[in-house]
């Protein structure tokens, strides 16, 4: 006879990813646009990716004069269920240190990112320099805590990004940093992003991370 106590039903595991985007003045214009234009292409990449094992858990801090968060309560939202419904908006200055700081408690926070989840990966995207103290706030997210243990990603936008900034926050990873020369390299970059996370849904162990190869291959 059947007994559904002799059955138990494994729950997918969260497999995180935060984005930390810069959305200061000088992303105006081709910037934003192909910033805003990626990123929907990456989260709908990101949904069509069926895998029973484990979820993909989504959430975005933008970055200028302010920090928002998308969802709003600073939390990862599954990816079935997430959507921005407007556009990010470029204006005023660049808050990087602020927005790691966000990434960091976000990370930290057991109740937002649980133990049980895969290695969070964390991107950085930035097209200028920063007008807030980074240095502290970046290194312990790579250094302290649960953070460290995190995969980075990070591209330079133009040539007048702080690529010495970007390039310490991928330290410790195999990734190398993304430059980006226009616009159209932003979609670009977050192909190999959607690459990179689709890698490790379907692979048998999702914290090892995709190597070069593999995401050339595929």
């Amino acid at each position: 006879m059947f007994n559904p106590k002799e059955f138990t039903v494994t729950n997918p595991k969260p497999l995180p990813i935060i984005l930390l985007l810069d959305t200061s003045g000088s992303m105006y214009g081709e910037n934003i646009n192909s910033l805003n234009k990626a990123v929907k292409e990456m989260v709908q990449g990101f949904k069509n990716i069926g895998n029973h094992d484990n979820e993909i858990y989504l959430s975005i801090i933008s970055f200028n004069s302010t920090i928002k968060c998308f969802p709003e309560e600073r939390i990862l939202a599954n990816i079935s269920d997430f959507s921005i419904v407007d556009d990010l908006v470029a204006d005023g200055m660049t808050s990087m240190g602020a927005a790691i700081s966000v990434a960091k408690e976000m990370v930290e926070n057991k109740d937002v990112i649980p133990y049980r989840a895969y290695r969070p990966t964390i991107v950085l995207v930035s097209d200028g320099g920063h007008n807030d103290n980074w240095q502290g706030p970046m290194n312990d997210f790579i250094n302290n805590g649960r953070s460290r243990k995190c995969d980075r990603m990070a591209m330079a936008i133009g040539r007048s990004a702080d690529k010495n900034a970007l390039s310490q926050f991928i330290t410790g990873t195999e990734n190398k940093l993304f430059e980006a020369k226009d616009a159209s390299s932003i979609i670009e970059f977050f192909k190999k992003v959607t690459m990179s996370v689709t890698v490790r849904s379907r692979s048998a162990n999702p914290n090892l991370l995709p190597s070069t190869d593999e995401l050339m291959v595929r």
